[in-house]
């Protein structure tokens, strides 16, 4: 029967796929086929506006690093050279990754002051990150050019100058480390390689993939994948380099490890040993490097071998929602001199095994010449662990998965005792305690910042009005919580980090109408707030004074609003209003969204996001629309919510129930026009369109971005689904609108970026489902992106997109009334 079945698919599957002449002769692909278009110059002007500085703050939080990013490369920059290397895309021009890139005209910033000393690197040279040292002083920069991404050293006073001989390899690991003595830094230099590995005229010999008795593993492990020997010697050149301690006061280099294609490296606390992960070949034509066979190894800074912690074999038979067996996340205990932590799996790395404990935590100390000891056993999968500020302090994240459940734990490795200190929903978003703040020790290494017996959280603060960021101290033995920092209620405001001044802390704060700047605040005394809550009196003055980069937006109206579905769950979205809205009047409406999977009722209507905060729009947003005199239902809750094995049962029937209460509510309110009502989603949410215009009537058009129609196609799980396509195949082809596109009868503009590499949702699957829409007699129209992966970033891309998304509703909801009167 399995046989049969999958051979049935695979037929329908060919029998889809869209003939190229066949789509260069449809109709609703004639005008404009293969022209670059762009939307109306008010559109441009907001698209292209001056976007606000990155920042990168000081240790000691007495400067900050300015950049201005570039956001959209130009279409032939993605043209240009482009490898897919085990996982990653590279542009072999400057040994980086393909179309990123950092920031230009960088400054420092005086936080006292807020005065700026630019920094005078080339013109053509962009800064991609910063390295501080602990005293705030000094840092490293990666340079970045076209060809070339190099080594720089600078101050506060604005002076800085490149490190001769050293080019950086940033793929895999961060380029620059600073050692715990902040003097000198460990690099990762392209040594002289050689010339670039030709590719032969022909290939050595066909693909071919082969297995016997294997255990499904997840998809996602499976993009921009080594397909050939020629990609081998390709991923060998590009991700080797050599290790080297440069000393930023002698100027003297020593080479510490030699050129190798290195995964991780890091020193001890103490500096006097090198912990290293090296990739070791073959490599795997099956999963990224990530997954491939490594040495996990202890050097001493001369290269030498002091111990092995784990040879690790080729890790390409995980388990779907599993780890890897053995040593994972090795890594230094920051406030031990050179101890070793990792977690290893007690069930075979199979996160559906009935077992008593699901992880153990790891301990290994300098000179390891004992066995590593176990030091805590987990029932559920570790996520996460964080050192403390006081020696031995750690605190691990576990998750149990069948229920979507956060434990944290609180650990003295020093003493052996361990406690659970909280739990919670991890989707709960307003009883979410947060994440601990971090600070750096003098060695460089990062902790979470433990005063007077409390640990400092700070968190979204999702309320039933919206997010409201705050900062907390949780008391260790109590759990009592003092809230020291709360966003005001007409604002969107965030702790940053302490300042130098005792009581004060930068801070961004925002509203809707107010630019986000930073702030110097201060810490008054406490009192009570709304709701009963007690925080802190904040007395603020600016540090920067960025400028509105687009005012035409502040005419934009913007409120969260609550409604019910018609089981009683709550359900809310973000009504966005245009310039110029007179009460009362209803006008095209659009509904952007994306489906979430939770457990329970109770935490799948929270509300998400803010109304205060500062309006920017990036990339082919639907928030354009606005300016056009368009509604916009933005956020708009599509929960599924049930048992997380079968919730993709009711899959369809939920999207159906969450889109029903989201258009009737803002018909209720006298917005929107229940004739003139268009949805719009990307990926997961592209699949929502599809579904609910296959499956509903509430929409007039709908455009569908990157997304996945046929969920056969994942025979292993998509999404947060856990079956497989055998155990649950009604499930996967319900909610496969490509089976059900004779159903579509509204317009659809599907669009897609040529080179998807998510391997839920490649290019295919568009060209399939237009294929069906458009053979079964729907008016459909299919715009494939040149070189743009799975979201769209050039330049000639998002203004194409936009264009196209503009012109679609405009015809098919918008202006759909005089369309039909004129047909």
């Amino acid at each position: 029967m399995k046989r049969s079945f999958l051979s049935l698919l695979l037929l329908s599957f060919i029998c889809f796929l869209p003939n190229q002449e066949t789509i260069a002769q449809d109709k609703s692909m004639e005008d404009n086929t293969n022209v670059w278009q762009s939307p109306e110059e008010d559109i441009l002007k907001i698209l292209h506006a001056p976007q606000l500085p990155r920042t990168s703050t000081s240790p000691s939080r007495t400067h900050m690093v300015l950049t201005d990013p570039i956001i959209y490369p130009t279409l032939s920059e993605l043209a240009g050279p482009m490898l897919k290397l085990a996982g990653t895309r590279v542009n072999p021009k400057n040994n980086y990754y393909h179309g990123r890139h950092g920031g230009t005209s960088p400054r420092v910033l005086t936080i006292n002051d807020g005065k700026t000393v630019p920094l005078n690197i080339p013109d053509e040279a962009e800064v991609i990150s910063t390295y501080w040292a602990v005293d705030g002083q000094r840092f490293a920069l990666s340079v970045g050019f076209e060809n070339r991404i190099e080594l720089w050293m600078g101050d506060i006073s604005g002076h800085v100058e490149k490190v001769p001989d050293i080019i950086l390899n940033p793929l895999m690991d961060q380029a620059v480390k600073w050692l715990p003595d902040q003097e000198k830094i460990l690099v990762r230099r392209i040594t002289d390689r050689g010339a670039v590995p030709q590719k032969p005229s022909i290939p050595n010999g066909p693909r071919i993939l082969e297995d016997a008795g294997a255990s499904a593993r997840s998809t996602y492990e499976s993009r921009n994948l080594l397909e050939t020997a020629y990609d081998d010697e390709l991923f060998s050149y590009y991700s080797q380099c050599e290790l080297l301690i440069y000393d930023t006061k002698t100027k003297q280099k020593h080479v510490v490890g030699p050129t190798a294609s290195y995964k991780y490296a890091n020193i001890s606390p103490d500096g006097n040993y090198l912990l290293i992960e090296r990739l070791k070949r073959p490599w795997s034509h099956e999963v990224g490097w990530w997954r491939f066979a490594n040495d996990i190894e202890v050097w001493n800074l001369n290269g030498k071998l002091v111990t092995t912690v784990v040879n690790q074999p080729l890790a390409n038979e995980v388990p779907i929602h599993g780890v890897i067996t053995g040593p994972r996340y090795v890594s230094w205990q920051p406030t031990a001199p050179h101890t070793l932590f990792w977690n290893e799996a007690l069930d075979g790395g199979n996160p559906v095994a009935e077992v008593e404990f699901r992880d153990r935590l790891m301990r290994w100390e300098a000179p390891f010449n004992t066995q590593p000891e176990e030091v805590f056993k987990a029932e559920h999968r570790i996520q996460g662990t964080m050192w403390g500020q006081s020696a031995g302090m750690l605190m691990v994240y576990q998750r149990e998965r069948m229920k979507r459940w956060r434990y944290v734990w609180l650990l003295d490795v020093n003493k052996g005792t361990s406690k659970q200190w909280f739990d919670l929903d991890e989707n709960d978003r307003y009883n979410d305690p947060g994440y601990p703040l971090f600070t750096q020790l003098e060695n460089g290494k990062y902790v979470f910042k433990v005063e007077d017996g409390s640990i400092y959280f700070r968190g979204q603060g999702g309320t039933k009005d919206g997010d409201r960021p705050f900062v907390d101290r949780r008391n260790i033995e109590t759990g009592k919580i003092e809230r020291i920092f709360r966003c005001a209620t007409d604002k969107y405001e965030y702790f940053v980090d302490f300042a130098e001044e005792p009581n004060s802390f930068i801070m961004s704060s925002e509203s809707s109408t107010t630019v986000p700047n930073f702030y110097l605040a201060k810490f008054g005394e406490s009192i009570e707030a709304d709701a009963g809550e007690s925080t802190r009196v904040i007395t603020k003055r600016p540090i920067t004074k960025f400028e509105d980069p687009s005012p035409e937006l502040r005419q934009i109206e913007n409120k969260i609003v609550r409604y019910q579905r018609k089981d009683s769950i709550e359900l809310s979205f973000q009504l966005l209003l245009p310039p110029g809205y007179t009460e009362g009047t209803r006008v095209p409406t659009v509904v952007y969204a994306y489906p979430l999977e939770y457990s329970g009722a109770k935490t799948a209507g929270q509300v998400r996001g803010s109304s205060n905060r500062f309006m920017r729009i990036y990339g082919p947003s639907h928030k354009y629309f606005l300016m056009r005199g368009y509604a916009v239902l933005d956020n708009t809750a599509m929960p599924m919510v049930g048992d997380p094995e079968t919730v993709y049962d009711s899959f369809v029937l939920q999207l159906v129930a969450d889109a029903e209460a989201a258009v009737a509510k803002a018909i209720d309110m006298g917005i929107a026009d229940p004739d003139r009502i268009g949805i719009i989603g990307h990926s997961h949410g592209g699949l929502m369109v599809a579904n609910l215009l296959a499956h509903s009537d509430l929409f007039c058009a709908g455009i569908a971005r990157s997304g996945s129609y046929n969920k056969t196609n994942q025979p292993y799980g998509f999404q947060g689904e856990r079956r497989s396509l055998f155990e649950a195949t009604k499930s996967y082809i319900d909610c496969s609108p490509t089976f059900f596109a004779d159903k579509v009868n509204e317009p659809i503009l599907i669009i897609h970026g040529d080179d998807d590499s998510n391997p839920g949702t490649l290019t295919f699957q568009s060209e399939v489902f237009y294929e069906a829409v458009r053979g079964s007699g729907g008016t459909a129209r299919l715009v494939l992106l040149p070189f743009e992966d799975h979201g769209y970033r050039a330049k000639e891309s998002i203004e194409h997109v936009l264009w196209e998304q503009m012109n679609w509703f405009d015809k098919y909801v918008k202006n759909r009334k005089i369309t039909e009167e004129t047909e």
